[in-house]
């Protein structure tokens, strides 16, 4: 454990940080998956809605340095392919 007292606080910060980080890589895993699951289920409207919404937090995701922007830019066209696969 640290002994000076601003390096006490950046570890209590950097936890707080990486819990937040956390539930949100999850909650984008959790929208990409009900994606795959509407498509296997062949319900275009579904996987379309599911599509957008996983694209929204992806951006959001993105602007908050959670992710890369070229990361969230590959994982949204891996999406939205996947979510047009079906209508094709």
């Amino acid at each position: 454990m640290a002994n000076i007292k601003s390096q006490k606080k950046r570890i209590k910060t950097n936890e707080k940080a990486r819990m937040r980080n956390k539930a949100v890589r999850s909650e984008l895993k959790t929208a990409v998956k009900r994606v795959r699951t509407a498509v296997d289920a062949q319900d275009a409207a579904a996987a379309q809605e599911a599509a957008n919404k996983a694209c929204r937090l992806l951006d959001k995701a993105a602007s908050k340095g959670i992710i890369h922007k070229n990361q969230a830019g590959k994982r949204k066209s891996g999406v939205q392919k996947l979510a047009n696969s079906i209508q094709a």
